[in-house]
Formats: structure tokens, C-alpha cells, sequence
């Protein structure tokens, strides 16, 4: 029996748009630096880009032209970030409580 492959090219090529985007959140990116990056044609990218403007992951400059990230994935790492600092605090005061003097 062989094992089955649950990779799937388009989504694996979403999430490489994803991190190409974070590369500049401030200015954003043309269509075409992203689709280098991604080493996908242009017309692909901007079904991606219009596909993560709907679920409001991206936006576009119209002034511009340029996409960069809106700020829904952002403040996710912020949560990890708060979340890995309260949990640092907590192991900090377990090993205060172990290592401490007994009474």
C-alpha cells in the first residue's frame, strides 16, 4: 500500500505568497516581484492575491498597485509572542519556587 500525498501544489503556492507578502508589510509588493518570488505566472498570483483579499488577509494599494498583508495575520504572531512571554513568567516562578530555601 502506498501512502497517500495530502500536499497540494496551490495551497503549498498560497502559503509561499503569504510569506512573500510579509517581506514588506509597511509598502507592499507588485504583483510581479511576488510571482518571481514565487516562481508562479502572474495571472496565478493575482487569483492568489484576490483570494486572500476575500478571506481579508491582504489588500491592495490602489494608489500604488502594491499588495501587503492586512492586519489579521500580524496579530496573530503578536498572540504568540504574548503568549510564549506569559508562559516564560510562569516557568520563571516555578523555578523560584523550587530553587528557593527552605524554611
Amino acid at each position: 500500500m502506498t501512502a497517500k500525498s495530502y500536499t497540494n501544489t496551490s495551497q503549498q503556492r498560497l502559503l509561499k505568497v503569504l510569506h512573500a507578502l510579509f517581506s514588506d508589510v509597511v509598502m507592499g509588493l507588485p504583483p510581479s516581484a511576488i510571482a518571481k518570488a514565487v516562481a508562479a505566472s502572474p495571472s496565478v498570483i493575482t487569483r492568489d492575491l484576490n483570494n486572500l483579499r476575500t478571506a481579508g488577509w491582504a489588500e491592495r494599494d490602489e494608489a500604488t498597485g502594491l499588495w501587503r498583508l492586512t492586519p489579521v495575520l500580524p496579530r496573530q504572531a503578536i498572540k504568540v509572542q504574548t503568549a510564549i512571554s506569559r508562559h516564560e513568567q510562569r516557568i520563571d516562578e516555578t523555578r523560584q519556587r523550587y530553587t528557593r530555601n527552605p524554611d
